[in-house]
């Protein structure tokens, strides 16, 4: 039997131990690796080449969005799967449109959680309990871009991935309440620039100021205010 190489992405311990010991009771399944960070989890999908990975996003380093759009952008055959504690629409549409293959609540019974496996790697989509193939979970984006830009628009990449890795960068400044000016200073960038991305942030986030897309941040895991600023 050809085993399944399954890596698992969480900065917490014990979840990742529960999730082995799930994945472990199937014969056809075997965790390869486990990954507390988003940079680490990016190496090991390089030098392992696993073929599923379980990607949380709420991760030390970078969220798992980024993680998971590196990794497809990288190794596009390796089936991601969005294993998280902040079950949200929105937050799952994100997801599939970075790459994933599927996107589960951390309460998954262990039976569906391998089952989506599984589908992944028949090359199937699966968003919580719905399963996709390749052509439905195209229908399925564009009807989610509808709803969250309010039409459908020739400029997917925005909705592919919500901010580019720079606009992350000043939102975790935001969020941390750093000013324009310091955040400027901070990263060797003009005053101007800084408001120009944050525009653009507000623009994608359909917020209309920065303590909200502050609190949109925080809320989908996305920055963690236990993460050192590196001034």
């Amino acid at each position: 039997m050809t085993l399944n190489k399954v890596v698992i992405v969480d900065d917490h311990p014990l979840f990742r131990q529960g999730l082995r010991d799930v994945l472990e009771t199937d014969p056809g399944l075997k965790v390869v690796g486990e990954a507390a960070t988003g940079e680490v989890a990016i190496d090991m999908a390089d030098e392992i080449e696993p073929d599923v990975m379980l990607m949380d996003i709420n991760l030390p380093d970078l969220n798992g969005l980024q993680v998971t759009r590196q990794i497809k952008a990288r190794r596009p055959e390796i089936g991601v799967i969005v294993v998280t504690g902040y079950d949200d629409a929105e937050q799952a549409f994100h997801a599939i449109r970075a790459g994933a293959s599927a996107y589960c609540p951390k309460d998954i019974t262990p039976e569906s959680l391998i089952n989506t496996i599984y589908a992944v790697r028949e090359g199937m989509y699966v968003v919580g309990e719905r399963r996709m193939n390749h052509d439905e979970v195209v229908q399925w984006v564009e009807e989610k871009i509808g709803r969250i830009s309010g039409q459908l628009t020739t400029d997917i990449e925005d909705s592919f991935v919500p901010l580019s890795p720079r606009e992350m960068q000043i939102l975790e400044y935001v969020t941390h309440g750093r000013s324009n000016k310091e955040i400027a200073y901070a990263l060797g960038i003009s005053h101007q620039t800084v408001k120009n991305h944050m525009t653009a942030i507000l623009r994608k986030l359909q917020v209309e100021d920065r303590t909200q897309a502050a609190v949109y941040a925080l809320s989908r895991g996305w920055v963690r205010l236990d993460k050192p600023l590196r001034d």
